[in-house]
This record gives C-alpha cells, structure tokens and sequence, in this order.
C-alpha cells in the first residue's frame, strides 16, 4: 500500500496572505534575508542619482529591512505600511524613522513629494492599476520608482528540489510567482519604461534561521501549525543531509524593476 501524499492546500486568497504578516512580524523581522550593497548601488545607477538626500518613500515597509538600508545610505525616508502588528514591529526597530499606515493603492503622501518610491517584496500586494497612477502622482519629475524581490536562485539543485516540496506541500509556487513578474505584469497600464536588472548574492544562516525564514511565508502563515509544523520537520531532515554542520547558504537573485518619471520641460 502506498503512503499518501499531503493533502493539497486549501485555496489561498491574497487578501488572507496579505494580513497573514502581521500576527508573525517579530518572526519576519529576525529571519527574513536582506538585500545586497549592490542592489542600492543598481538603484542609484538607473535612477541617475544618489541615496543621500533623496526624499524616499519605501512602500509596503513591512519590519523595516529595505527601510533601514535606504536609511543607511543617507536617504530621507518615510515608510508606509499597512498592517498593524509589521507597523509596530518597525517602529520598535527604526524608532526614528517615520512611518504612516496606507496602501500603494491609495498612498497617504502629497503630490510630487518624493524622488524615489521603492516596493521591497511589495509591489504583488498592489492592484498595478491603481497604484501606477498613484506612484506618478506622488513622484518628483526626474523622480523614479523602483521594484525588487529576493527570488531563490533555483540553479542550484538542492534549492530547485526544495523549491518542489514546498510546492507539493502548499500548492504555491512562491519562487516562481516572483521571478514570473515582467515589466508587462507589473505594469499593465503600460505608463512606466521599466527596466530589469538581476543581482545575484547569499547568505550562510544557522539552519533553524533557514527554517523560520522559510515558515514567515504568507503561504505558510495561512496554512496553518500542524501543516506547517510537520513540513519544516521533514524540511530539516533534507537539508541536514546537504549541510551537515548545520549552516545553510541560501543564494538568492534579486530581481530590480526601475522606472524613472520624465523631468518635467
């Protein structure tokens, strides 16, 4: 007799994925990755200008991680952020760093007030119908928008095969749902001249690191603990056998979208 395999997942809504954040924020915010120097050096090349001085609004700022390194550049940063619980985590760890609750749909900011507006692992909350109007109208002329997800590098076998048995135990390829966000998808109004850039980096975690970055997923925060708690549990045992010592270099490929907005004439 064979062993069934897990029941398929029940249908994810995106509203559900989306307030999914908010009751794990603190788990979000010690184990989610980062982002390389060298994506905020890809921004300032394409926007054509520095970090330093320029007034940035970061979008979706969930726990502050794009935040602070915006921050760190010299930037003056604003973030907005929707969820309560991922609010009050960033306002623990960037206390000096405002912060107002609204949507890329419907951004609390006035008309041409910033010089940059960045989505980190943000824009696939947004309907790119409304928010695209809305980026324009808050933005500077010269001024850019700027778009980027962290997307494992699936090259490499031992991520391609996990990559496979979160997609036979969820139902969702979360990997692919990111790399698969083209200028046409992210803008189907067709109003912004994106262009790609691809910024390939690692880092080497402890692998219960790993293991709490891979459960601070949306689709693992509305799976549920039992379903959750019984993947991570076959998760370690594959990964053990690829990094016995326990430390687990995640590579990634961060995907940039940038457009700049026209100097007015």
């Amino acid at each position: 007799m064979t062993t069934p395999g897990p029941r398929p997942a029940p249908a994810l809504s995106h509203a559900e994925r989306a307030r999914s954040f908010n009751a794990a924020a603190a788990q979000y915010a010690a184990n989610r990755p980062s982002y390389p120097p060298a994506l905020l050096d890809a921004v300032e090349d394409l926007a054509g200008r520095p970090l330093a001085g320029a007034r940035v609004a970061d979008i979706g700022a969930g726990t502050g991680i794009s935040t602070a390194l915006l921050h760190a550049r010299g930037a003056d940063v604003i973030a907005v952020e929707p969820g309560a619980g991922m609010a009050a985590q960033f306002r623990a760890t960037l206390p000096d760093v405002p912060i107002v609750r609204g949507t890329g749909n419907a951004l609390p900011l006035a008309r041409h007030s910033a010089d940059l507006l960045t989505y980190a692992q943000a824009w696939h909350w947004t309907d790119p119908v409304l928010a695209v109007p809305e980026a324009l109208r808050v933005l500077r002329p010269g001024g850019a928008l700027a778009l980027w997800w962290n997307t494992s590098a699936t090259d490499i076998p031992w991520i391609a095969a996990a990559a496979d048995r979160v997609v036979r135990h969820a139902g969702l390829d979360i990997n692919a749902e990111r790399r698969a966000i083209d200028a046409r998808a992210a803008d189907p109004t067709g109003r912004l001249d994106l262009v790609r850039r691809e910024i390939r980096w690692s880092r080497r975690v402890p692998l219960d690191t790993h293991l709490a970055n891979i459960a601070s997923h949306s689709v693992f925060l509305v799976l549920g603990e039992e379903r959750t708690a019984a993947f991570l549990a076959e998760e370690r045992e594959h990964l053990l056998a690829v990094f016995p010592d326990g430390i687990v270099e995640e590579v990634y490929v961060v995907v940039l979208l940038l457009a700049r907005v026209p100097t007015a004439t």
